[in-house]
């Protein structure tokens, strides 16, 4: 998909989830068939003309200026990393890419760093969500559950996930506003239009919020899962990029020391093998 075309994907889908109460704007006239603003709308608040705007959303606006930008980002009331999106869908700007092929091999020692936190769930994933090596509590805390080689998958093909998940809409949600944030400038990767269609043919859901161009990574919040042997396991996830290697994160979940969380993974553990990294 070209720079243009997917711009005006960007314009439209945060046009249709941007109310009138969110912008001060108060309904006038028959009731409206959809909810969201109008081109006519969001081009008055931007301070630029509806022919414009409409240029912009139809790809027949190449080079919007960056002020341009910035006043659209506000009234769709962007966040810093959304706004950054936007400018690179703007000037169409793919960055470089390791090529997919090389993108499932996880350094040595980071597997060893991974296998010393015995009570600390990890995990390392690659743009796309695959997960590519655990550590051997993450392996007791996932397992069984059909489709863990991806984490949108699991969230959204598996309906167990609605029960292990406990918070699994805000959950998958942010998944999937992190796989947006990437897709739109890797084209390249057949992988992961090959993830997209997937997920878009299997699951209402994912249609539901990935229409929605929610863009942001993924970066520290709680999760809390419920295991079906040890009950719930409340944590706290961090996420942590691999200068070493572009395009990986290091998820690493911690619980409260003493907690009834941290005795539940003490139980899910005992007696289970060691390290295990996954084939790419």
């Amino acid at each position: 998909m070209d720079g243009e075309s997917v711009l005006g994907e960007f314009l439209r889908a945060r046009r249709r989830v941007t109310t009138l109460d969110q912008v001060g704007l108060r309904s006038i006239g028959p009731r409206r068939r959809t909810p969201g603003l109008r081109r006519e709308e969001v081009a008055m608040l931007a301070g630029i003309s509806i022919d414009y705007y409409t240029r912009l959303e139809q790809g027949r606006e190449r080079s919007p200026s960056d002020q341009v930008l910035d006043a659209l980002a506000v009234v769709f009331q962007l966040g810093h990393e959304a706004t950054e999106h936007l400018h690179e869908l703007a000037r169409a700007k793919h960055s470089r890419r390791r090529p997919a092929s090389q993108d499932h091999v996880v350094d040595s020692r980071l597997l060893r760093l991974m296998d010393g936190w015995t009570l600390a769930p990890a995990y390392v994933v690659n743009r796309r969500l695959d997960v590519l090596a655990k550590n051997k509590v993450a392996v007791a805390l996932y397992e069984g559950l059909q489709h863990s080689d991806n984490l949108l998958r699991l969230a959204l093909l598996n309906p167990v996930a609605r029960d292990f998940y406990l918070d699994w809409e805000h959950d998958t949600s942010s998944k999937v506003a992190h796989l947006r944030a990437n897709a739109g400038m890797d084209g390249g990767d057949p992988f992961l239009q090959e993830l997209i269609d997937e997920l878009s043919d299997g699951s209402e859901d994912f249609r539901r919020m990935w229409d929605r161009y929610d863009v942001q990574g993924r970066t520290r919040a709680p999760v809390r899962f419920h295991h079906h042997r040890v009950g719930d396991v409340i944590t706290d996830m961090e996420v942590f990029s691999i200068d070493s290697a572009p395009g990986q994160k290091l998820i690493v979940f911690q619980v409260e020391p003493g907690s009834p969380s941290e005795r539940a993974l003490a139980r899910l553990i005992t007696g289970r093998g060691s390290f295990t990294a996954l084939p790419g």
